[in-house]
Protein backbone atom coordinates (compact mmCIF):
# COMPACT_ATOMS: atom_id res chain seq x y z
CA UNK A 1 0.00 0.00 0.00
CA UNK A 2 2.68 2.07 0.51
CA UNK A 3 3.96 1.61 -2.92
CA UNK A 4 0.54 2.41 -3.86
CA UNK A 5 1.06 6.04 -2.36
CA UNK A 6 3.92 6.72 -3.60
CA UNK A 7 2.57 6.10 -7.35
CA UNK A 8 -0.38 7.97 -6.11
CA UNK A 9 1.53 11.17 -5.16
CA UNK A 10 3.48 10.74 -8.50
CA UNK A 11 0.84 11.11 -10.76
CA UNK A 12 -0.43 13.92 -8.57
CA UNK A 13 3.26 15.96 -9.22
CA UNK A 14 2.42 14.66 -13.14
CA UNK A 15 -0.97 16.37 -13.23
CA UNK A 16 0.26 18.80 -11.80
CA UNK A 17 2.89 19.69 -14.00
CA UNK A 18 0.45 18.98 -17.13
CA UNK A 19 -2.39 21.52 -15.77
CA UNK A 20 0.60 24.03 -14.60
CA UNK A 21 2.13 24.04 -18.39
CA UNK A 22 -1.66 24.88 -19.32
CA UNK A 23 -1.13 28.26 -17.97
CA UNK A 24 -3.27 29.83 -14.83
CA UNK A 25 -6.07 30.94 -17.89
CA UNK A 26 -6.72 27.64 -19.39
CA UNK A 27 -6.50 24.90 -16.49
CA UNK A 28 -9.88 23.49 -16.25
CA UNK A 29 -11.35 23.44 -13.03
CA UNK A 30 -11.76 19.55 -12.93
CA UNK A 31 -8.01 19.30 -12.97
CA UNK A 32 -7.63 20.47 -9.62
CA UNK A 33 -10.41 18.14 -8.38
CA UNK A 34 -8.62 15.33 -9.55
CA UNK A 35 -5.38 16.36 -8.31
CA UNK A 36 -7.10 16.94 -4.44
CA UNK A 37 -8.61 13.54 -5.32
CA UNK A 38 -5.24 11.37 -5.96
CA UNK A 39 -3.72 13.54 -3.23
CA UNK A 40 -6.85 12.35 -0.75
CA UNK A 41 -6.17 8.62 -1.97
CA UNK A 42 -2.76 8.81 -1.55
CA UNK A 43 -2.77 9.87 1.78
CA UNK A 44 -5.45 7.14 2.97
CA UNK A 45 -3.52 4.39 1.50
CA UNK A 46 -0.17 5.98 3.24
CA UNK A 47 -2.42 6.23 6.65
CA UNK A 48 -3.38 2.38 6.10
CA UNK A 49 0.21 1.47 5.23
CA UNK A 50 1.55 2.81 7.77
CA UNK A 51 5.11 2.45 8.54
CA UNK A 52 6.79 2.11 5.09
CA UNK A 53 11.11 1.15 3.70
CA UNK A 54 13.40 3.62 3.80
CA UNK A 55 13.26 4.06 0.66
CA UNK A 56 9.71 4.62 -0.17
CA UNK A 57 9.68 6.98 2.31
CA UNK A 58 12.72 9.25 0.64
CA UNK A 59 11.14 8.74 -2.70
CA UNK A 60 7.93 9.81 -1.02
CA UNK A 61 9.79 13.17 0.31
CA UNK A 62 10.77 13.60 -2.75
CA UNK A 63 7.85 13.13 -4.84
CA UNK A 64 6.01 15.44 -2.28
CA UNK A 65 8.23 18.27 -2.57
CA UNK A 66 7.11 17.69 -6.57
CA UNK A 67 3.79 17.53 -6.20
CA UNK A 68 3.39 20.44 -3.36
CA UNK A 69 5.51 22.79 -6.21
CA UNK A 70 3.57 21.61 -9.26
CA UNK A 71 -0.13 21.03 -8.12
CA UNK A 72 -0.30 23.80 -6.07
CA UNK A 73 -1.21 26.21 -8.69
CA UNK A 74 -3.73 24.62 -10.59
CA UNK A 75 -5.43 24.15 -7.27
CA UNK A 76 -4.49 27.71 -5.91
CA UNK A 77 -6.29 28.97 -9.56
CA UNK A 78 -9.55 26.42 -8.99
CA UNK A 79 -10.03 28.16 -5.19
CA UNK A 80 -9.55 31.74 -6.87
CA UNK A 81 -12.10 30.76 -9.43
CA UNK A 82 -14.47 29.57 -7.28
CA UNK A 83 -14.45 32.59 -5.17
CA UNK A 84 -15.23 34.89 -7.59
CA UNK A 85 -16.21 33.03 -10.92
CA UNK A 86 -17.79 36.65 -12.41
CA UNK A 87 -14.43 38.33 -12.24
CA UNK A 88 -12.47 36.38 -14.76
CA UNK A 89 -11.19 38.52 -17.51
CA UNK A 90 -12.77 41.92 -16.12
CA UNK A 91 -10.16 44.44 -15.58
CA UNK A 92 -9.11 44.89 -11.82
CA UNK A 93 -11.36 41.59 -11.13
CA UNK A 94 -9.06 39.13 -9.40
CA UNK A 95 -8.17 37.05 -12.67
CA UNK A 96 -6.75 40.61 -13.80
CA UNK A 97 -3.36 39.59 -14.89
CA UNK A 98 -2.28 43.28 -13.78
CA UNK A 99 -3.07 42.05 -10.18
CA UNK A 100 -0.31 40.07 -8.16
CA UNK A 101 1.62 39.55 -11.04
CA UNK A 102 4.44 36.93 -10.57
CA UNK A 103 2.21 35.00 -8.61
CA UNK A 104 3.19 32.24 -10.29
CA UNK A 105 7.01 32.12 -9.61
CA UNK A 106 6.04 32.66 -5.94
CA UNK A 107 3.59 30.17 -5.83
CA UNK A 108 6.33 27.88 -6.70
CA UNK A 109 8.99 29.63 -4.48
CA UNK A 110 6.52 29.30 -1.59
CA UNK A 111 5.35 26.00 -2.08
CA UNK A 112 9.08 24.36 -2.13
CA UNK A 113 9.95 26.38 0.76
CA UNK A 114 6.88 25.47 2.96
CA UNK A 115 7.71 21.34 1.70
CA UNK A 116 11.35 21.82 2.99
CA UNK A 117 10.70 23.28 5.96
CA UNK A 118 8.24 20.94 7.14
CA UNK A 119 10.35 17.63 5.63
CA UNK A 120 13.44 19.75 7.62
CA UNK A 121 11.38 19.11 10.66
CA UNK A 122 11.09 23.02 11.09
CA UNK A 123 7.83 23.85 11.00
CA UNK A 124 8.59 27.37 12.39
CA UNK A 125 9.75 27.53 8.83
CA UNK A 126 5.90 28.23 7.56
CA UNK A 127 5.29 31.77 9.62
CA UNK A 128 8.80 32.34 8.20
CA UNK A 129 7.91 31.71 4.61
CA UNK A 130 4.38 33.39 5.48
CA UNK A 131 5.36 36.54 6.42
CA UNK A 132 7.80 37.28 3.97
CA UNK A 133 5.39 36.63 1.39
CA UNK A 134 3.08 39.18 2.99
CA UNK A 135 5.91 41.69 3.40
CA UNK A 136 6.81 41.66 -0.47
CA UNK A 137 3.14 41.94 -0.91
CA UNK A 138 2.35 44.42 1.41
CA UNK A 139 2.15 47.37 -1.02
CA UNK A 140 -0.01 45.63 -2.98
CA UNK A 141 -2.54 44.89 -0.95
CA UNK A 142 -4.38 47.87 -0.98
CA UNK A 143 -6.26 47.00 -3.50
CA UNK A 144 -9.57 44.57 -2.08
CA UNK A 145 -9.52 42.44 -4.87
CA UNK A 146 -5.17 41.83 -4.55
CA UNK A 147 -6.06 41.19 -0.72
CA UNK A 148 -8.83 38.38 -1.52
CA UNK A 149 -6.19 37.09 -4.21
CA UNK A 150 -3.56 36.58 -2.15
CA UNK A 151 -5.22 35.47 0.76
CA UNK A 152 -7.60 32.77 -0.82
CA UNK A 153 -4.22 31.81 -3.11
CA UNK A 154 -1.45 31.76 0.17
CA UNK A 155 -3.99 29.64 1.79
CA UNK A 156 -5.17 26.97 -1.07
CA UNK A 157 -1.27 26.98 -2.31
CA UNK A 158 -0.12 25.86 1.52
CA UNK A 159 -2.36 23.94 2.31
CA UNK A 160 -1.80 21.86 -0.78
CA UNK A 161 1.76 21.54 0.02
CA UNK A 162 1.25 20.63 3.60
CA UNK A 163 -1.17 17.98 2.51
CA UNK A 164 1.46 16.37 -0.07
CA UNK A 165 4.13 16.33 2.62
CA UNK A 166 1.39 14.97 4.97
CA UNK A 167 1.38 11.65 2.45
CA UNK A 168 5.11 11.61 3.35
CA UNK A 169 5.07 11.89 7.18
CA UNK A 170 2.02 9.40 7.10
CA UNK A 171 4.43 6.81 5.88
CA UNK A 172 7.58 7.45 8.18
CA UNK A 173 8.49 4.71 10.74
Amino acid sequence: MSTAALVLLAFAAAGGLLLTGRGEQMRPAWGAVVLAGLLAVAAALAWAAGSAPEAIVQGASLVAVLAAVAGGGPVATAVLRAADPSAAGIVGGPQDPEILRGGVWIGLLERAAVAGTLLAGWPEGLAVVLAVKGLGRFSELSAPAAAERFILGTFASTLWAIGCVGVAFLLRP
